[in-house]
């Protein structure tokens, strides 16, 4: 078991490390591109959805636990996002892609709950969505790679479990490098209600993630 002293630095590592997808420049700045596209420019929007297209499928596999279903919310959003792009005013487009990604999830959500012969919990442990997971075998001796992989399949089984509230929050902050303001956009909630409910998570991955260990 982890002394107490390096635990919470030791799963936060493990939630950032779970977040490994490429990042892809643009030929032009954001700025310019969301410009562009906001007055119809389709190559634009492309580029913006090349921007962020890594933060929307992370975010919305991270709520489903699912890769297909990830991507097909992750679709859906930008699809919704090209028709309203229009009417963004302005503050985080990242959060507003993101609060858009995450209302597709929850619509999914909503519908495998209209359909109680398909099971309500996601699978914890789809074996294609973990050989998704990137570990760099140079710098880590095998051992480290077994030991990083069990702390990640770990870490989303107990994501997986986590309300849904709660669940959002830490995601988007810890998994994906959003700040308390964004995530207030993105989930339209005060930011107040961003860091209790991050703490909460918090706690909640905390005491799971203990009694894991008390139990090897």
């Amino acid at each position: 078991m982890a002394k107490a002293g390096n635990y919470t630095q030791t799963m936060m590592n493990g939630l950032m490390q779970i977040n490994n997808f490429p990042r892809i420049s643009t030929p032009q700045d954001k700025e310019t591109a969301l410009y562009l596209a906001q007055k119809g420019d389709l190559e634009a929007f492309n580029e913006l959805v090349i921007k962020y297209q890594d933060i929307a499928f992370n975010t919305a596999y991270r709520i489903l636990s699912n890769p297909e279903a990830a991507e097909d919310a992750t679709q859906t959003a930008f699809l919704s996002a090209y028709r309203k792009i229009h009417k963004f005013r302005g503050g985080s487009f990242r959060a507003w892609i993101i609060r858009i990604v995450t209302n597709a999830c929850y619509d999914q959500l909503r519908k495998k709950q209209r359909q109680p012969v398909v099971p309500l919990d996601f699978p914890i442990n789809n074996e294609q969505a973990l050989q998704d997971i990137v570990i760099d075998k140079k710098t880590l001796s095998l051992e480290e790679q077994i030991q990083t992989f069990d702390l990640q399949r770990r870490i989303q089984a107990h994501l997986n479990d986590m309300p849904g509230k709660l669940r959002a929050v830490i995601i988007l902050i810890d998994i994906n490098g959003m700040n308390y303001s964004e995530v207030s956009q993105a989930l339209q909630i005060p930011i107040g209600t961003v860091k209790s409910r991050l703490a909460r998570a918090r706690l909640y991955l905390r005491a799971h993630m203990d009694v894991d260990d008390r139990e090897k």
